[in-house]
C-alpha cells in the first residue's frame, strides 16, 4: 500500500512514533450532525480508503457512520448512522454504538464495536461495500469493550481480543483472546496481558485495551494498545505496543515498558475528555514497513501518527517489561 499517508521522521525526533504535522485530520464537525469524531477505524478500499467512524452527536448520543477518502487524510463521512440489516430483530436492539474497528478477512470487512445491549458488549457486522452492513450476533455477554479481530484464522479458528469490563468507566481491565469456528460461538478464552502494578510501568496501571487490528510480521503479531493511569486530574490514556506469538497470540513476547505516544499536543489534552490518545486503526505498507496510526484525541478529534514495523519492533525489544 504505497499510497498510505506518510511523512518522514523529523530529524530531531528520537521517539519511535511521530505525529502528522497537520493534525488533527478530522475535526469536531466531521459530518453535519457531529459534536466530535474520534476512536474510528479505516482500511484500504478500492482505489482509496473506507472507514467506520465514531461520531458523537450534538445531543451527545454515540453512533457509528461510514466514510470514504481518496488519500486517507481528507474524509467524507455520511450524515446518517450505519443501518444494520439482520434476520433477527432482537440483535438489532441497541442503546449506543461506539469505538469501532474494521478487519478485512478474505474478501469481507468485519466491523466490531462497543454495542449497548443491556450494558456494553461487542457488536459484530460484515460488509463488502461499506453501504450494506449485515449485523451478526453479539460476540460476548455484557460487559465487554474493545473487540479486535485478528486478520486471518489461526489454527483454523477466528480469534478476537477483548477487554471485559463493567457498566461504567472501568477502573480495571485486562486483555483476553477468544476463539470461534464461525464468528458466532466464542470460547477457549485465554488471558493475554493485564495492568502493571507499581512504578515499573505506571502509565498502564489502571486498565489496558487492544487498539488497531494487529499487524502480522515475521517475528509475531504487532499490537498497538492503550494503557490508562488514574491521576489526580483523572484518567490519562497513552499508547503502547506488544509483540505476540503468531500461533498462540495470547502469549506475549515483548511489551512496552515506556509508552510510545502520550497526550502532549493541545488537541490531545483539551477536549470533551482531556488527556487521551486512543488508537483504533493502522495502515501498513508491507514493502516499506511504513505504518500510519489513526487515533482519537481527547475524545474530540482524530489524529494521525507514523512509525515503521522495523523501528517499532526494534524499540519494543529495547523497551520491554
Amino acid at each position: 500500500m504505497p499510497q498510505i499517508p506518510w511523512q518522514p521522521k523529523p530529524e530531531n525526533e528520537t521517539a519511535a512514533v511521530w505525529r502528522y504535522r497537520q493534525n488533527p485530520i478530522i475535526g469536531r464537525n466531521g459530518n453535519a450532525v457531529s459534536n466530535s469524531v474520534f476512536n474510528s477505524a479505516v482500511v484500504p478500499f478500492q482505489d482509496g480508503f473506507a472507514g467506520v467512524f465514531r461520531c458523537d452527536s450534538k445531543s451527545i448520543s454515540m453512533d457509528i457512520f461510514a466514510g470514504f477518502s481518496a488519500d486517507g487524510i481528507h474524509w467524507k463521512i455520511d450524515d446518517t448512522p450505519i443501518r444494520m440489516y439482520c434476520d433477527n430483530q432482537e440483535i438489532a436492539q441497541r442503546e449506543y454504538r461506539y469505538d469501532p474497528r474494521v478487519c478485512k478477512i478474505d474478501d469481507t470487512y468485519y466491523v466490531t464495536w462497543c454495542n449497548g445491549y443491556h450494558g456494553p458488549t461487542i457488536g459484530l457486522a460484515k460488509t463488502q461495500d461499506f453501504k450494506t452492513f449485515t449485523q451478526l450476533e453479539n460476540a460476548f455477554l455484557p460487559y465487554n469493550r474493545n473487540g479486535v479481530l485478528f486478520p486471518r484464522k489461526i489454527n483454523g479458528n477466528y480469534m478476537m481480543m477483548s477487554r471485559p469490563s463493567d457498566t461504567g468507566h472501568t477502573k480495571f481491565g485486562d486483555i483476553f483472546v477468544s476463539e470461534s469456528p464461525d464468528l458466532e460461538y466464542w470460547g477457549r478464552h485465554r488471558f493475554m496481558m493485564g495492568t502493571v502494578e507499581g512504578d515499573a510501568s505506571a502509565w498502564q496501571s489502571t486498565k489496558i485495551g487492544p487498539g488497531p487490528v494487529p499487524i502480522e510480521t515475521s517475528e509475531g503479531w504487532l499490537l498497538i494498545y492503550h494503557g490508562v493511569i488514574n491521576t489526580c486530574n483523572g484518567f490519562v490514556y497513552r499508547m503502547g505496543a506488544a509483540l505476540l506469538d503468531l500461533n498462540e497470540p495470547w502469549k506475549v513476547l515483548y511489551r512496552s515498558k515506556c509508552y510510545i505516544l502520550a497526550p502532549q499536543e493541545l488537541y490531545e489534552c483539551v477536549g470533551d475528555v482531556p488527556n487521551v490518545v486512543f488508537p483504533c486503526a493502522t495502515l501498513c505498507d508491507s514493502e516499506t514497513g511504513r505504518i500510519a496510526i489513526y487515533y482519537g484525541c481527547a475524545d474530540t478529534v482524530t489524529g494521525l501518527a507514523f512509525t515503521t514495523v522495523q523501528e517499532l519492533v526494534s524499540s519494543l525489544k529495547n523497551n520491554s517489561l
